[in-house]
């Protein structure tokens, strides 16, 4: 009953913060104007991560989780927060960005927080020594920036975010671990945004609120990764699918095209869904319904055995490829899967 208590007080905290978020937003001109690749007619104020993150902060003051990582934890996020400040409100190039996640990155790791051990299917437990320095800083950056491109239509990133600590929660139970805690301390610190952030939107978290819940979620799942109790190499991954298959279809996408992949374009996977003729409202709960599956996915493979695991993964994976050749995200000239599955039915045809 006090945990439950603290956790509404939590979400009640980022619901009052919020209003004030959004004048303080518009006083200092942390704004959103609509472009050619955004979804929104109006000028919006975005920081609105500002009270997510306050939210989690006080969260952690009520809580008092204990860890030796809190320290970095705190301070790496602190680092991520201010970066998406100084991004919303004067939209920093790509590389002060990058330079602001890297710091924030290197607090973590040089902190001690970095990967030693790695579950490996067939083979167990692996000691990689060094190697988990920067296997863990990539790590941060790759999903730290992961949660921030899908933040493109109102209530996406959040209701995702939710959605993947919830399953973080989930595989680390019982017991109210630090990775629990600081899991349930943001998730409803973001519920208590996401009440003026659901569509139709009167605030935008903006890098402020998708650099830093990506970096929270990094965090968490690496402490996850450091147990190997629950989670192995691959079921982080399978929770953060969304995100990273996006991610991952941008990289592609922008290399086949020959551009630079930090140039923003609008064939991220919820702006191919819009062009399916889905509403804003329909393309937000699609995404949140792959998101679920990609979760329960990820939930199944930690409690299944060697060769359903394997087979879950092929399953997502395959998944993932005929998804992104439907809605054209690594562009509509490859579709390998598409193409095979079309010769082979065009040949039992003529059988």
């Amino acid at each position: 009953m006090v945990l439950l208590m603290k956790l509404i007080l939590i979400f009640l905290i980022s619901v009052i913060l919020t209003p004030f978020v959004i004048k303080f937003a518009f006083a200092i001109g942390a704004v959103d104007i609509p472009k050619s690749r955004k979804v929104h007619s109006k000028i919006m104020p975005r920081l609105g991560g500002l009270s997510i993150a306050i939210s989690v902060y006080i969260g952690i003051f009520l809580f008092t989780p204990e860890s030796v990582y809190l320290k970095g934890f705190l301070i790496g996020s602190f680092f991520i927060m201010i970066t998406g400040v100084f991004d919303d409100l004067f939209e920093l190039n790509w590389k002060w960005k990058l330079s602001g996640q890297v710091v924030a990155a290197l607090c973590v790791v040089l902190s001690g927080l970095h990967l030693k051990f790695i579950h490996i299917p067939f083979i167990g437990q692996v000691n990689i020594g060094w190697w988990g320095i920067p296997i863990s800083f990539l790590w941060i950056l790759i999903v730290t920036n992961s949660i921030n491109l899908i933040d493109g239509l109102d209530g996406l990133a959040a209701g995702v975010s939710i959605i993947v600590l919830s399953t973080i929660v989930y595989l680390s139970m019982p017991g109210l671990s630090f990775v629990v805690q600081i899991a349930l301390i943001t998730i409803f610190a973001t519920l208590g945004f996401l009440v003026f952030n659901f569509y139709p939107a009167k605030i935008f978290m903006g890098d402020t609120g998708a650099l830093f819940l990506g970096f929270v979620i990094s965090l968490l799942s690496l402490l996850e990764f450091k147990n190997v109790t629950v989670f192995s190499l691959l079921i982080p991954a399978l929770i953060l699918g969304v995100p990273l298959s996006d991610t991952f279809f941008a990289i592609v996408r922008r290399i086949m095209n020959k551009k630079s992949i930090s140039m923003a374009d609008k064939s991220h996977l919820h702006h191919s869904i819009l062009k399916f003729g889905f509403s804003h409202l329909q393309t937000v709960l699609i995404i949140y319904l792959i998101s679920f599956l990609f979760s329960l996915a990820a939930i199944v493979f930690s409690r299944s055995a060697m060769w359903l695991s394997i087979f879950i993964i092929f399953l997502m994976l395959f998944f993932i490829e005929i998804l992104g050749e439907i809605l054209e995200l690594h562009g509509r000239n490859f579709k390998p899967l598409t193409n095979l599955m079309k010769k082979i039915t065009y040949a039992f045809k003529q059988k």
